[in-house]
């Protein structure tokens, strides 16, 4: 839950996806606009632009007369840039559909450059539309925002007759940034919508079938043969040719469009039979866009004329993490909401021939072992310091509070009506509702509400395991946490610092966008600043028990740390780094969050609910007591 502005957190996401893709910058520059917003020929057009941070940002005339050159010098600010504003009054641009600014990097080092149109307000509460646009060193391109759009999506509701400035700036860099301002025009038709990228499409298989009966392939868009394989689709099923003498060949089948939608499974199961003459291995994989998973090969030969089933699951094994910038092994790369393709092949004498009649995502049964929430899952002497079973009508104010500045999705405020106990659960409720923070009327007031909760200055404790039951929000948008932070006693300085042998932990950090079956874990030290360091991983695949609930646990130890889900770990991280300062508990349920997780008030209002909390501490773990 590492806690960032959100304009911040936005432009820099943003900023690594076009770096990526390209897609919007190419689109970008296909029309031509209408009307200049700045005359850069004027002779007073200079003094309509002003740099943000004067004592870091320069602007002048381009030497040649094509344009303005801004300058960012090496600096502190998060983003140097410059503000445009109109000659005299907003700027009416209700006629048109967006604004385009078309910009050369003239520096020497790679730069995200980002245009902001504004309306009247304080920018924190985003009355803007934004965009960005990654350029190299010499590269030109036309960064465009059209009207209530912000990267590609729907954003704020800008008003395009009340156009009170705009911003182009970049992002915080460890070198000097340059880049000239060519034009800065009004284009395009009023309600101007950006178009569909292909690649942004997601495709959810009916009940998870991907071939077979109920399912519709077109081969010829989504059947690829590679290393000199043959397939082609026969009464609903594929038809897979090997060649002799090529271990590499292999057949994929893929989307028509876009990506697979397959956040609701944890597992591909593929129904194939040997046609060949000759005895075959079956393998597959699972594919995400230029990142092909690992092979997976049946457990056994499977002989001509011969049928089995070949199971692909999207957990990977235990992972192991090492230090920041070193290697860590285990888990997977695979991503469910996203994926591209399953390539089939075989090993074999000879030519070789499949026949897969069916290709389905499925969930698993759920299975937890016997001793998940009755003790620790390692034998020691352990005892229970800390249970809450959720079983009254309100919160236990001796375990917890429920007020707390909101540092993370800074939309939302914490309030005691979204802390809702009842039947043995405690629920944290998201939903759109004004009011103050805190539920103080002297506090800033948001449009959206949620609750909080938090054991500091009620529990602390280092070393041991904690657990918790959770059942996960649906909502688009939300972004739940179960994650402890370190408490060193009241009144003493730095109390929460991540520093100086403190940690964060993230047991449990979900995103809605990640489907019910996949969470992220991490830790993060040394601050959140330049100095800040973190690891982790965000593929932690996990089936929910029959009620929907997820069980995550931490085992905490000196130097090492081992996560858990459903009673299985998952992850461990053995380091002297480990955190040694004791730990409070928090539940967050915010949103937002990173990857296109974007809140847009469907689905509200939805909780976050709690079963119950609990920890343990081994004897020989406990704090030294004071002599």
């Amino acid at each position: 839950m590492d806690p960032r502005h959100a304009w911040q957190r936005r432009l820099l996401l943003t900023v690594s996806l076009l770096a990526l893709t390209g897609f919007l910058t190419a689109l970008a520059t296909a029309d031509t606009a209408d009307k200049p917003l700045l005359d850069l020929a004027a002779a007073g057009a200079l003094d309509r632009v002003s740099p943000n941070q004067p004592d870091q940002v320069s602007v002048a005339r381009a030497e040649d007369g094509t344009g303005f050159v801004v300058t960012c010098r090496l600096g502190k600010n998060d983003y140097p840039g410059v503000t445009i504003k109109p000659e005299a009054g907003p700027w009416d641009l209700s006629a048109y559909g967006h604004v385009e600014a078309r910009v050369v990097n003239v520096g020497a080092v790679a730069s995200g450059v980002s245009l902001r149109v504004d309306n009247a307000g304080d920018w924190t509460t985003n009355p803007w539309n934004g965009e960005s646009l990654w350029l190299k060193p010499g590269e030109a391109g036309t960064v465009r925002v059209r009207f209530g759009y912000s990267w590609g999506k729907p954003g704020f509701a800008l008003n395009p007759a009340k156009i009170t400035q705009v911003l182009l700036i970049v992002g915080r860099s460890d070198k000097d940034q340059a880049f000239r301002i060519e034009s800065l025009v009004a284009g395009g038709a009023a309600a101007e919508k950006p178009p569909v990228d292909p690649e942004s499409i997601r495709v959810r298989p009916i009940d998870g079938v991907i071939l077979g009966k109920g399912a519709t392939v077109d081969a010829a868009k989504q059947v690829v043969a590679q290393g000199g394989a043959k397939g082609e689709l026969v009464d609903q099923a594929l038809c897979v040719t090997l060649p002799a003498g090529s271990a590499d060949a292999s057949v994929m089948l893929r989307p028509e469009v876009g990506k697979w939608d397959l956040r609701d499974w944890l597992q591909i199961v593929i129904h194939a039979r040997n046609e060949g003459k000759g005895p075959v291995t079956l393998r597959a994989r699972l594919e995400n866009r230029d990142r092909p998973g690992a092979w997976v090969e049946a457990a056994k030969p499977l002989a001509p004329g011969a049928e089995q089933d070949l199971t692909l699951p999207f957990a990977g094994d235990m992972v192991i993490l090492g230090s920041p910038g070193k290697l860590s092994s285990g888990g997977t790369p695979f991503e469910s909401d996203s994926a591209s393709g399953v390539a089939v092949s075989a090993t074999g004498d000879g030519e070789r021939t499949i026949r897969v009649d069916s290709i389905r995502a499925v969930l698993p049964p759920p299975s937890e072992p016997a001793w998940l929430g009755k003790r620790p899952p390692v034998p020691g002497d352990w005892k229970q310091t800390f249970d809450d079973e959720f079983t009254g009508t309100t919160f236990d104010p001796s375990k917890w509070s429920i007020y707390y500045p909101n540092y993370w999705d800074q939309r939302a405020h914490f309030s005691k009506d979204n802390v809702i106990l009842g039947g043995g659960l405690l629920r944290l409720r998201f939903d759109k509702h004004r009011g103050h923070a805190e539920d103080d009327a002297t506090k800033p007031e948001t449009d959206w509400q949620t609750g909080f909760l938090t054991s500091i200055g009620k529990f602390r404790q280092r070393y041991g395991y904690f657990e918790c039951r959770m059942k996960l929000p649906h909502a688009p948008g939300l972004w739940p946490a179960f994650w402890m932070m370190p408490d060193r006693g009241a009144g003493s300085p730095n109390r929460e610092d991540t520093g100086n042998g403190g940690m964060e932990f993230d047991i449990l950090e979900y995103l809605t966008r990640y489907g019910p079956c996949r969470y992220n874990l991490a830790m993060h030290w040394d601050g959140y600043g330049a100095d800040h360091k973190s690891i982790g991983t965000d593929h932690i695949y996990v089936r929910p028990d029959r009620d929907g609930f997820i069980t995550a646990g931490l085992l905490w130890e000196p130097g090492r740390v081992t996560f858990y889900a459903q009673g299985q770990p998952v992850a461990r991280w053995t380091d002297a780094r480990v955190s040694s300062v004791p730990m409070y508990i928090l539940f967050t349920a915010v949103s937002g969050g990173w990857g296109g997780n974007d809140l847009t008030g469907e689905g509200l209002p939805d909780d976050f609910v709690l079963d119950y909390v609990r920890a343990w501490q081994r004897s020989d773990l406990g704090e030294p007591k004071a002599p």
